[in-house]
């Protein structure tokens, strides 16, 4: 069930009236009830896989707190080794297969191993890594084991976050299923406030980008360098309003039902070095990644420079490889590993000054361009295909510019629509800009404010029936 789709937006009417509307003792059931429904409206019966992880944190959860010592350390690798075997197979195991079949090609064997037909269930990574740091922080003596079935269950499956985050935390979540939120019109206009900016991001920015990008990158070889240039900044365009606008929907809301769920986006293409892009794009799975696997690979042996750019390659190729089973993936995350550790080799040499930071901003935004050229390839062939026609093919005659702009529909609206998708995104950028810098309408005192959010919600989704592509789309981070 698509965010973007009239089912949903029963759906969510339909939770939302029944949410308060019963006591608050049956609240918890009717919201486990409905997120199993809206998993279920995709691939109904990958809901077992879920059910078997959830079984398997769950109990692993309790087992830890009730053990102490080597036992206790043993029962949290068999949790994390159970659960991220669910996600191997799933996930990995024809890209290790094929990979192994390649290398032991070079080396003159010729295994013929089978290839599983499974589809991956979709958020499976999402809900992984939801359980594993549910785990994680029950071994750590952060949280307590959660000893209802039906909380926990209701901690991975919570509909607005299942399928794509924010990947919340245990201490931040779990407690606010056993709290009783009151019906609050702050909440409501505040959630849908969001709800509407997202539906904004993702079909009147993304989904209008979307097909220029699929043209471009889809025939590739006979597109310019300049259509692949202006694709390669739609797409980023694209994956920001596509992916930041699903968290802006998934946070709004869980907002309107009183939960609070974390920040997932804030302004990453406003940040002037790639380790402040990354404490700006997709929060949850950069924190997580942080707490969970960059700094527990210092061990005892303490922070040290080397270790620490150790640990940021490592993280990245981790990163890398969670998103999905292609090199090109693997590629993107040591690429960025590899740019932050330069980047903090070379911090020192950065000058203050207007001059410095705007050239700062646009190192930055070039390199976080290059990224997506890998994040969007199939093969890293075609990505290497792709940059070297934009840097040795980019011209700007009229020819040229022309051609790009009929590349959006290939005909003679193609000037509107690319015009129309400029001006667009042009005011998602200076709203956000706004936003930053907290001016005009957007300072605390009128963003709280209830009437501030109704004008807004209206004036939001009319853009989305006058300008957005009406036709549920997915989104593109289901397929992680």
């Amino acid at each position: 069930m698509l965010f973007t789709s009239l089912d949903f937006c029963a759906f969510f009417i339909i939770v939302t009236s029944l949410y308060y509307a019963l006591p608050w003792s049956a609240r918890w059931k009717m919201l486990l009830v409905a997120s199993c429904y809206f998993y279920m409206s995709f691939v109904p019966a990958y809901i077992l896989i879920l059910l078997v992880t959830i079984v398997i944190d769950y109990t692993m959860g309790i087992l830890i707190e009730g053990s102490q010592g080597t036992k206790r350390r043993l029962y949290l690798c068999s949790s994390i080794l159970s659960t991220c075997a669910v996600l191997f197979v799933f996930k990995y195991y024809n890209f290790f297969v094929l990979s192994g079949e390649r290398v032991a090609g070079l080396l003159g064997f010729a295994p013929d191993l089978p290839l599983s037909q499974l589809i991956l269930p979709i958020g499976l990574s999402f809900h992984t890594f939801q359980g594993l740091s549910y785990v994680i922080e029950v071994y750590r003596g952060n949280q307590k084991a959660e000893r209802h079935f039906g909380i926990y269950s209701l901690y991975v499956m919570f509909y607005p976050q299942l399928v794509a985050g924010p990947i919340e935390r245990p201490q931040n979540l779990l407690h606010q299923f056993r709290e009783h939120h009151q019906f609050s019109v702050r909440n409501l206009m505040g959630g849908l406030s969001m709800m509407a900016w997202g539906y904004f991001r993702k079909m009147v920015i993304a989904d209008r980008a979307a097909p220029y990008v699929n043209t471009a990158y889809g025939n590739w070889q006979a597109s310019s360098g300049l259509e692949l240039l202006l694709a390669t900044i739609l797409f980023a365009v694209q994956i920001y309003g596509d992916f930041a606008g699903y968290s802006s929907i998934a946070i709004g809301a869980a907002r309107v039902m009183g939960f609070d769920l974390m920040t997932n986006f804030n302004h990453p293409y406003f940040s002037k070095s790639i380790a402040e892009y990354w404490r700006r794009w997709h929060i949850s799975l950069s924190t997580w990644l942080k707490d969970y696997v960059y700094l527990p690979l210092f061990g005892t042996g303490g922070v040290t420079i080397p270790r620490h750019f150790r640990n940021i390659v490592i993280t990245f190729l981790v990163s890398g490889l969670w998103h999905g089973a292609n090199w090109t993936f693997v590629t993107w995350g040591l690429y960025y590993g590899v740019v932050l550790v330069i980047e903090g080799l070379a911090g020192k040499w950065w000058g203050k000054g207007a001059g410095w930071t705007i050239l700062r901003h646009a190192i930055a935004l070039l390199i976080i361009l290059i990224g997506f050229v890998l994040f969007r390839a199939q093969s890293l062939s075609q990505a290497w295909g792709i940059l070297k026609r934009i840097a040795v093919d980019t011209s700007l005659t009229r020819l040229s510019v022309q051609d790009a702009i009929l590349l959006a529909t290939g005909d003679s609206s193609a000037l509107a629509v690319m015009a129309t998708t400029i001006l667009l995104t042009s005011f998602m950028f200076v709203v956000e800009a706004m936003q930053e810098k907290r001016v005009l309408c957007f300072k605390p005192q009128y963003v709280q404010s209830v009437r501030w959010q109704a004008v807004a919600v209206v004036l939001l989704f009319q853009a989305v029936v006058l300008f957005g592509s009406l036709r549920a789309s997915s989104f593109i981070y289901f397929q992680f």
